[in-house]
């Protein structure tokens, strides 16, 4: 009989967050897969969860999936999370999950923290209809997809490093009208957690006078909702 794959979210930041549930699969689990095991050690020390802890992650998955699938299929349960948030969500986890539905094998996906709901939320923009991007191109098709997006017509929500975020903002500034707002949010459930909100060209500016520090989410405010906000200001 086979096992089962357990998918578990972890804090994105604030140890707090991790559910009950979720520290008690990771107790009950016969190893846990992480991304980084000392990230992931700190976590399960804080929670006092003595489970085995295995390195699973972007550049050794494909050598390791066949042993894991191999374990689950002979009834191990096992439990996959990544450093911060939710696996397979701009993180490792992805080709484990599609394995094992290919191979039949029970998976149990475990709700819990994730950096772009809250900074959605803190941006106040509109959210009936919103697309998340994760991480943009590092080279090939970044300036084809900031092109895009200027022209995108609803709430847009993406990943930004520290060291690239300045030149995003510039990029889009230039591509997109006057009055286009973002909001970028910072280190979310932190200590130093901070949600900057404004036009393109205000949020260009603070960064400009103060260095991007931390991990980002960026939403900018879709194209439909800004100009209909611009043509109830004419109208007033």
């Amino acid at each position: 009989m086979s096992g089962k794959l357990y998918i578990v979210p972890t804090p994105i930041g604030n140890l707090g967050d991790i559910t009950y549930r979720a520290v008690s699969v990771l107790k009950a689990v016969k190893k846990i897969l992480a991304e980084d095991t000392r990230t992931t050690r700190v976590l399960l020390n804080h929670y006092e969860i003595s489970t085995p802890c295995e390195s699973f992650h972007t550049h050794n998955e494909h050598h390791k999936l066949t042993k894991y699938i191999t374990e689950l299929k002979e009834g191990a349960h096992i439990a996959q999370v990544s450093d911060a948030g939710t696996p397979a969500v701009s993180d490792p986890g992805y080709l484990l999950c599609r394995e094992a539905i290919s191979q039949g094998i029970d998976i149990e996906v475990l709700p819990g923290a994730t950096a772009f709901l809250p900074a959605l939320i803190k941006s106040g923009f509109a959210l009936h209809k919103f697309t998340f991007e994760g991480f943009l191109p590092q080279k090939k098709g970044r300036q084809t997809k900031l092109q895009e997006w200027a022209n995108y017509d609803d709430t847009l929500v993406f990943y930004e490093s520290p060291h690239k975020l300045l030149r995003t903002l510039i990029a889009l500034r230039d591509l997109c009208e006057l009055h286009r707002r973002v909001s970028v949010s910072r280190e979310i459930t932190k200590k130093f957690e901070e949600t900057v909100n404004g036009t393109l060209t205000e949020v260009v500016t603070h960064f400009e006078n103060r260095a991007p520090k931390g991990e980002f989410v960026v939403v900018l405010e879709g194209v439909k909702y800004a100009n209909s906000q611009v043509e109830n200001m004419d109208a007033e």
